[in-house]
């Protein structure tokens, strides 16, 4: 008979309670007291790391080679002889100015959508009115409209607000796009606040503006987190805006840079990969840096 079948067993009175098995996938080797191994787990895993760590290695190593040899090496064999003139050419083309004009977009960006979602978060949360009720839903309805469905209307209100050509142009409506997520996963934080919490500082005189610099602040950090590095990995990675709403060249972004200059350097394979090595470092820094935070605040909110 099956053991799922079995019915379990009664006790008998003056019988200690005996611990049930675990489940299969957990239970350890009593000898050794290792978990057992998964060997198609690990096959799994270290094929995917494969097909991650590949594409990136070409990318690499090609940046490295120069033109003639990219044509007539081996494109995953190590080149016989580096060189850095693909990355000085990027350089030169004025890779710094569109890095700063990045930095200004993603840091402006960031920083307009974690302050008014943090203070809409916490007035759906701690508010009374039905209207703060419906405000989290038009919030919910905004991660329904797609980007691209709105970029005419968002053309003709930065047109007349005679923003073209600026990068605050960009710097708007990347905080729009951003808000509704950013508040749905504040609000779940701020709602694990017990509210003992905040009703002793109530007695205590303070205010909603205390309340939310001591107390919410603090205590939401992980989610502050994992939002900011989602916004600026959004941000920073934007192309249709800065593609739509500036026409400078001086206003571009680095997906823009990196867009010229594949079209200026289209047979030069190696010093294009250059300009998207570059352009990749600074946001993967942030992510490596904070990879546990995002990972772990985006799981904690909904999980809670």
């Amino acid at each position: 008979m099956s053991v799922l079948s079995q019915a379990p067993s009664t006790p008998s009175p003056g019988t200690p309670p005996q611990d049930e098995p675990p489940p299969a996938h957990t239970r350890r080797n009593p000898l050794t007291g290792l978990r057992r191994a998964n060997p198609l787990g690990a096959v799994g895993g270290l094929l995917w790391l494969v097909i991650v760590l590949v594409p990136v290695y070409w990318v690499l190593v090609t940046s490295l080679r120069t033109r003639e040899g990219f044509f007539d090496a081996n494109p995953l064999s190590v080149p016989s002889h580096p060189t850095l003139d693909n990355y000085r050419q990027v350089l030169d083309n004025g890779f710094t100015h569109y890095l700063l004009n990045s930095t200004l977009v993603t840091v402006g960006a960031t920083l307009l959508t974690v302050v008014v979602s943090l203070l809409a978060a916490y007035a759906i949360v701690r508010g009374t009115s039905r209207a703060l009720r419906w405000a989290f839903s038009v919030f919910l309805l905004g991660l329904a409209i797609p980007l691209q469905a709105t970029i005419i209307p968002v053309y003709y209100l930065i047109a007349k607000a005679q923003m073209y050509d600026t990068l605050g142009a960009i710097v708007l409506p990347s905080a729009a796009f951003a808000i509704p997520l950013t508040v749905i996963i504040l609000v779940n934080f701020l709602r694990d606040i017990p509210d003992e919490l905040y009703e002793s500082m109530r007695a205590d005189g303070a205010g909603h503006w205390r309340m939310l610099w001591s107390l919410a602040l603090p205590l939401s950090r992980p989610a502050l987190i994992t939002v900011v590095i989602y916004d600026a990995l959004n941000v920073w990675n934007g192309f249709l805006f800065p593609l739509i709403l500036t026409q400078s060249p001086d206003k571009r972004t680095l997906p823009l840079f990196v867009w010229s200059f594949q079209g200026e350097f289209t047979i030069n394979v190696p010093a294009i990969l250059a300009a998207v090595v570059l352009s990749t470092l600074p946001i993967l820094v942030l992510y490596v840096l904070g990879r546990r935070q995002l990972i772990g605040g985006l799981t904690a909110g909904f999980g809670k």
